[in-house]
């Protein structure tokens, strides 16, 4: 059953692929006969760097949740396949984490390694992102990200050692085979850090408040044509919402506001006031700000979401319909004001498309 619908999977892939390609009835039938060939010798089949490269792309402009797919033809594809030990799998992720910053000309960029054949996965990687900061369980409440306590736990148990702040970057958690997970720090000179600062005033005290540069998803399955590729780092720039009203602001992440609002000076003891609202407000303008001072892309929600609506066009004109997550879509800050709060989008998953896997540490 398993390879019957991994045929059909390759089959509409293939044939839809390639004629968005130009590619001629002939050559179709030709590759899918390859295809089923492989199939039936070995159970599964490899892509062409074509078929990877251009199955990367579509599976970002087939995600429903992301409001950044008009640059899905951007998307930088690195072959990564052949590699089978620890030492080249983080030779490629510090490649991509220098490559992707570009010295904060950030680059859309994905580097896939091998595909799960027959339910083994060779190359994991643990972490969530690439990039993220540690979280430290401690008798006064926990220290730096809270939403990085568990792995935080896994590296330490590994042998690493932190140095306790807020903003203490992560190790690469690399797993081969069956073989114990390794771990590597990350050289600083990779990676492009930012002080989030605001033009006009002090937010944060004496609290020093920084982020780092791209966000490189590293945990989830890319699908495509029937093929998983369970370990296929990827990346586009940041909407600066993702940092100033999620990750610095979401209570079960920095919680940054009740300090913003305390260094504005505004009443919080009532939410009429609406000190969140301001708070959230001038902590969404520091990170723009601060942003762009060093030189380093992000987009404001405002001018994504006028990009998505290029994008709609842009299909609309193909004819080809957009999906979406309506709730993904909408940014986390005044979504009201953008076209896509007043619209519905059809959920539907297409493929190739990235996908959620459980956490190998779990």
């Amino acid at each position: 059953m398993e390879r019957v619908i991994r045929k059909q999977e390759a089959d509409t892939f293939i044939e839809n692929l390639y004629k968005e390609l130009g590619k001629t009835s002939k050559e179709i039938a030709e590759r899918l006969s390859q295809i089923h060939e492989e199939l039936d010798e070995k159970g599964y089949y490899e892509h062409t760097y074509e078929e990877l490269s251009y199955g990367a792309k579509l599976a970002w402009r087939n995600s429903n949740r992301c409001i950044g797919r008009l640059f899905w033809e951007r998307l930088e594809v690195i072959d990564a396949r052949h590699a089978a030990r620890s030492e080249e799998v983080f030779t490629y992720l510090l490649h991509h984490i220098r490559n992707a910053t570009n010295h904060g000309k950030i680059k859309p960029m994905i580097t896939i390694f091998q595909a799960e054949i027959h339910g083994d996965r060779q190359v994991k990687i643990w972490n969530h992102q690439l990039l993220r900061y540690a979280g430290y369980e401690t008798e006064n409440g926990i220290v730096g990200d809270p939403a990085s306590v568990a792995f935080t736990k896994e590296c330490l148990k590994l042998g690493w050692v932190g140095e306790g702040t807020s903003f203490d970057l992560l190790p690469l958690v690399v797993q081969i085979g069956g073989h114990d997970p390794e771990f590597m720090e990350i050289p600083m000179e990779y990676v492009m850090e930012i002080p989030i600062e605001h033009p006009d005033f002090s937010l944060f005290g004496d609290l020093a408040v920084k982020w780092y540069t791209v966000p490189i998803i590293s945990d989830m399955r890319l699908e495509i044509g029937g093929i998983d590729y369970v370990t296929a780092p990827f990346n586009g720039w940041y909407m600066g919402t993702e940092i100033g009203a999620r990750n610095l602001a979401d209570e079960g992440r920095y919680n940054l506001l009740p300090l913003v609002a305390k260094q504005m000076g505004l009443e919080t003891k009532h939410e009429s006031t609406l000190w969140k609202d301001r708070a959230l407000v001038e902590l969404n303008a520091a990170v723009l700000d601060s942003f762009k001072k060093y030189g380093v892309s992000i987009v404001d929600h405002h001018t994504a979401a006028k990009q998505f609506k290029v994008f709609e066009n842009r299909e609309q004109k193909t004819g080809r319909k957009v999906t979406g997550n309506w709730t993904w879509l909408i940014p986390p800050l005044s979504p009201a004001v953008t076209h896509i709060f007043h619209k519905p989008y059809d959920n539907h998953v297409q493929k190739p498309n990235y996908f959620y896997q459980k956490n190998y540490y779990v």
